[in-house]
């Protein structure tokens, strides 16, 4: 029995490490292009427009070599109904800043 929890313990470490990795390198490239990933530089979600991190952290992905950044779930349906608006919020931002 003890074997098994220690197998059990290294299995659920090993799988804890691999979904840890999986995100670390989706935040640095994206994976379809091995291109470095343009930085999301708004403060607040291109959907809502609530600052990001007011209802807890952001969910953050990449879309098309864009870091994206919505305040929640929720804005990430809205989100897929017009990518190209909120990209456009976001690479307007960027451009801004340079």
């Amino acid at each position: 029995m003890k074997q098994f929890n220690h197998t059990v313990k290294s299995l659920i470490i090993a799988g804890l490490t691999l979904a840890a990795t999986a995100l670390v390198s989706t935040a640095r490239a994206d994976t379809s292009t091995n291109a470095p990933v343009k930085p999301d530089l708004l403060t607040t979600c291109p959907v809502s427009g609530e600052k990001l991190g007011e209802m807890g952290k952001p969910m953050v992905f990449v879309y098309q070599g864009q870091e994206v950044k919505l305040c929640c779930s929720g804005c990430k349906k809205d989100f897929d109904k017009d990518p190209a608006k909120y990209l456009k919020k976001i690479q307007d931002a960027a451009a801004a800043k340079k």
